[in-house]
């Protein structure tokens, strides 16, 4: 067998084995962490099809996951969660961002990659890093150390949250709303919280997406204080579509057992996802980022997640 041959079987095995991980995190019994560390490990061992844009594949159906999502959110609840945490959604943003900027000077440390961790800690993750970037000309570099440093730190979320949670004995509704203040990403946050239960599951990512909300304002606010073109940001308009899924839900509840449906059918997708995004991250990645941004993320994650944890069980 000459090498050719031996290079296209190993494709075509690599190909086999990561198509059958993917099917298997549809399965009932797979869970979000389980689907991460399977995703990481294929990542790790090079067994993740190098020719393949995952990138693009797990921003789509993550869209479309939490769209179908909204299948399965009570209108009036979504209203009253929301009304009930604006102070601390507009609180915990505001908090986050200016704490990102002493520590970024204090550290030291780039302050363009310094406001992007920052952005993606006060709001959503990787999709606030994707949207800013633009608005204030990051780098690619810049960028890829961000989105690395927050990708880390989902992960990590996605094990510690659920354990805390039940730790402190906290409520479906109390878990939700925290989760969806510290944790970054919609896809962690989500996945955390269905880990937790259903009604925190409901309760985060209504919570999580009126937060994302901010990426607009935000993105806009740091075009203008870094110089750059506030018509480059990208928009994340499958928060439009979420709202409409919870708008027909309660205008047509005739056809609930079809909401259901699509609303079990996105828990699962949304599993996948997870092991898509655990699949594009490597140890490689995350030393070439050095120590400083994630030394800056976690102590922004600390802040945050700590400093909401005690307002949502002393105050709320």
């Amino acid at each position: 067998m000459n090498f050719s041959s031996t290079l296209s079987l190993f494709k075509n095995r690599q190909h086999l084995i990561f198509i059958s991980a993917a099917l298997l995190c549809l399965a009932p019994f797979m869970s979000s962490p389980m689907a991460l560390v399977l995703g990481f490990t294929l990542a790790s061992l090079g067994w993740v099809p190098s020719q393949w844009d995952l990138s693009a594949f797990t921003k789509k159906l993550l869209s479309y996951s939490i769209i179908g999502l909204g299948f399965g959110i009570n209108l009036d609840a979504a209203i009253e969660a929301s009304s009930n945490n604006l102070g601390l959604i507009i609180g915990s943003i505001i908090f986050t961002l200016l704490l990102g900027w002493i520590l970024t000077k204090a550290l030291k440390f780039d302050p363009t990659t310094g406001h992007l961790i920052a952005s993606g800690t006060a709001i959503c993750g990787g999709s606030a890093i994707a949207a800013v970037a633009p608005a204030i000309n990051a780098r690619s570099d810049q960028t890829a150390t961000a989105l690395a440093c927050v990708f880390v730190l989902n992960s990590v979320a996605l094990f510690l949250f659920p354990a805390l949670g039940q730790l402190l004995n906290m409520s479906q509704y109390e878990f939700g709303v925290w989760s969806a203040i510290a944790i970054h990403d919609t896809s962690s946050v989500v996945g955390a919280a269905s880990a937790y239960g259903d009604e925190a599951l409901k309760t985060a990512t209504t919570i999580k997406l009126a937060r994302a909300l901010w990426i607009i304002p935000i993105a806009l606010i740091s075009a203008m204080l870094f110089g750059g073109n506030k018509r480059k940001m990208s928009i994340p308009y499958f928060i439009g579509f979420y709202c409409l899924a919870i708008a027909t839900a309660y205008v047509l509840p005739q056809f609930q057992g079809v909401y259901d449906t699509l609303f079990m059918m996105s828990k699962r997708t949304l599993v996948l996802c997870l092991f898509l995004i655990g699949a594009g991250i490597t140890v490689q990645k995350m030393r070439a980022s050095g120590p400083k941004p994630l030394l800056l993320g976690v102590m922004l994650w600390a802040a945050i997640a700590s400093s909401s944890l005690g307002y949502i069980l002393y105050f709320q």
